[in-house]
């Protein structure tokens, strides 16, 4: 019944809430958080593993946190890339407007 990512991604498609714009990363950069997201990735997995072997609630409750941790360690780099590069090269050639959409961004992840 699970169904494969390849299925049900349609890269055609376009969130209305991203942008169209690209942000071409150096190799380290990229490495780095895909290091992040893949180990979020498996404990994921291995939340889905202890469900489906009947794991003890507060287990898997301590997994979702880790998980949780994870993102939000992964945010705060993807962030503070996005402030060093993007924002400060908008703000340097006089797009103003770059403040305001971190303010944005920033208090829809303080959500």
């Amino acid at each position: 019944m699970n169904k494969d990512y390849t299925e049900i991604y349609d890269e055609s498609a376009v969130c209305p809430a991203c942008s169209s714009r690209k942000k071409k990363r150096s190799p380290e950069e990229q490495k780095a958080l895909i290091k992040r997201l893949r180990l979020a990735e498996g404990q994921i997995r291995g939340i889905q593993k202890m469900v489906e072997n009947d794991a003890y609630c507060p287990d898997i409750l301590i997994q979702v946190s880790a998980v949780t941790s994870a993102l939000n360690s992964f945010n705060k780099e993807l962030l503070a890339c996005h402030i060093r590069s993007c924002v400060a090269e908008d703000i340097r050639a006089g797009r103003d407007e770059a403040i305001a959409e971190l303010v944005k961004v920033t208090q829809k992840l303080m959500k």
